[in-house]
């Protein structure tokens, strides 16, 4: 119950946000954009509340914060003309995109990129006293492998799959980051993959009451995930991250990407895009994985995915896009 009154009163204070950037002006029209997220304890939450809240002291937009099931929930939100921005991944966008993977025979194409943001490397989270050290050590254990229709569960499948185990070998249960953490804590799982950025909140709070292991995926197992997926690259957690966590772990890793949706007008998302790295030392300021924002790398990953062309216009400006 306290967690449930907790988030309503993110949510509400969020909204609150919007009413006094409304409030600002001479009282014309407002644009409203409504932002998908994630977890409110993951990464995308927090950040997507950041990042409105620098585009809204810096414009006269309203941006107002969802928390969502994430990449796969938040692209069909898209899609249903529910939201016009979301944070994804930039493996589950260009799937999204192209029709592939688990979105074989369904291409969504109602979306284009804006940025791309911080890396997300897949976190395996195991409870010390498990035994599981390796990814093969999962095999009969009971795990989460994220939220339906989550980057997370894309992710998670596919490493999973890399080491040659299949769903049927493990207890399965679908849930979000806080929600995983809270089982390990209470025994109900032994692991849970989380794909985030570094470090996320709900295993932090969870290394506070339980000790962990962060499981590494490497190797020849990691080597044929990037070879068969190549939105993934190598990432090598640093000691310390992790309350307990005392030696650097490699992973793998993919990047968090904002999408606006195609109807959204060009001088929305321009004016968007502008306030986000004109005022980029704020957000670093705001949140953690704020400072990752460059506009080297916000241009990179995108795939078959064409930018908005408020996006572009913006990116040609500063000589980002030729």
């Amino acid at each position: 119950m306290k967690k449930i009154l907790l988030i309503g009163l993110v949510l509400f204070l969020v909204a609150g946000m919007v009413v006094f950037a409304g409030g600002r002006g001479e009282g014309a029209q407002r644009t409203r954009l409504h932002l998908a997220t994630g977890s409110t304890a993951g990464v995308y939450f927090p950040l997507g509340t950041a990042m409105a809240q620098v585009v809204m002291e810096n414009t006269d937009m309203q941006v107002i914060v969802q928390s969502t099931g994430a990449s796969r929930a938040n692209i069909q939100l898209i899609d249903a003309g529910e939201n016009e921005l979301a944070l994804v991944q930039n493996d589950v966008m260009e799937y999204a995109w192209t029709g592939a993977d688990f979105f074989q025979g369904t291409r969504f194409q109602s979306f284009n990129a804006v940025a791309g943001l911080y890396p997300e490397p897949i976190q395996l989270i195991a409870d010390a006293g498990s035994g599981i050290r390796t990814v093969s050590d999962l095999r009969g254990r009971n795990i989460s492998i994220g939220d339906v229709g989550s980057g997370t569960e894309f992710n998670s499948r596919h490493v999973l799959a890399a080491y040659g185990i299949t769903l049927s070998d493990v207890g399965v249960q679908n849930l979000g980051f806080g929600a995983s953490a809270d089982a390990l804590r209470d025994g109900r799982i032994e692991a849970f993959f989380t794909t985030a950025g570094l470090p996320t909140a709900a295993i932090i709070d969870l290394a506070t009451t339980r000790d962990i292991v962060v499981v590494p995926i490497e190797g020849q197992q990691a080597a044929a995930i990037m070879r068969d997926h190549p939105f993934y690259t190598q990432l090598t957690i640093p000691a310390g991250t992790y309350r307990g966590q005392t030696m650097p772990v490699n992973t793998i890793t993919i990047k968090a990407t904002l999408i606006a949706r195609t109807s959204v007008s060009e001088d929305a998302i321009y004016r968007f895009t502008k306030a986000l790295f004109e005022n980029q030392p704020h957000l670093a300021a705001a949140h953690a994985r704020g400072a990752d924002l460059s506009l080297a790398d916000a241009v990179l990953g995108m795939g078959q995915v064409p930018f908005h062309p408020g996006a572009a216009r913006f990116y040609r400006e500063v000589g980002a896009l030729r």
